[in-house]
């Protein structure tokens, strides 16, 4: 059973708990009653760091969150609305998800909306799970960058969240130059550019570069990533950021002469 078929029983938000499952009663209100008789399975099963309510949790944080970053300047525009709604559509998420996602999402602009707690609950139910927390991130970083601009509030926001997370922020710096290496056109990547999305330097020997990309792919692999509590509905980015990395060493490895 998924985490989804538990929150339209209405069951998962309530043993969750905390501001995270408070949301997803809100998002899910509608689904609840026709939702019940779907439900399966104990209190038992959505023990903390259960995957199912990792998954939960993990869907709850990154749509609210979301709506936080978009307001950090002190309005949300239209365009930013429908950057968001591209970003959920992107995810290739169902009909009914992306209304959630978008009630999520108005939850976090709300002027009520307390990032503190709801960074402290996932951070918790992530239960030290880096790759998750990484994942977490590079979609901010995503959503950060939907309209072409990413400016100092926006920027300053991340940060706090990655401290907050307790994320290293040298780490979180070398997501955001990986992601604008990477949004540059693909037909005119350049050698910067394919190192920047592997966060390597180009003094590597060959060895050590094929290293650091063996484990930069390990981190995003959609299998892994899903085992530790992404919903299998984003798994189509976890596929994207692998196909870029993949793509970056392969430019590298023709520019060296590598085989």
């Amino acid at each position: 059973m998924s985490w989804w078929t538990s929150v339209l029983g209405g069951a998962l938000g309530y043993m969750i708990g905390g501001p995270l499952g408070a949301m997803l009663g809100v998002a899910f209100a509608g689904n609840f009653s026709k939702g019940k008789s779907n439900f399966r399975g104990s209190a038992s099963d959505y023990l903390p760091g259960n995957q199912q309510r990792v998954q939960a949790a993990f869907f709850s944080s990154v749509f609210s969150v979301m709506g936080y970053i978009a307001k950090v300047d002190g309005k949300v525009s239209k365009s930013e609305i429908l950057l968001a709604k591209q970003v959920m559509e992107h995810m290739q998420l169902s009909e009914d998800m992306q209304k959630a996602a978008k009630e999520l999402f108005i939850q976090g602009k709300h002027k009520d909306f307390n990032l503190d707690e709801v960074l402290e609950q996932f951070r918790t139910e992530c239960h030290r799970r880096t790759h998750l927390v990484r994942m977490f991130l590079e979609i901010q970083i995503q959503a950060s960058y939907a309209d072409g601009v990413f400016d100092d509030k926006e920027y300053d926001a991340l940060r706090y969240i990655a401290q907050k997370l307790r994320f290293s922020i040298d780490e979180l710096e070398r997501l955001i130059q990986q992601f604008s290496a990477a949004s540059n056109n693909s037909s005119k990547l350049t050698i910067d550019d394919a190192y920047a999305i592997l966060s390597a330097d180009k003094g590597l020997t060959d060895k050590e570069l094929k290293r650091a990309y063996r484990r930069l792919l390990a981190q995003h692999h959609p299998d892994k990533l899903v085992a530790k509590g992404l919903p299998d509905e984003m798994i189509r980015l976890a596929n994207e950021k692998t196909q870029e990395i993949i793509g970056a060493y392969e430019f590298i490895k023709k520019h060296r002469g590598m085989r």
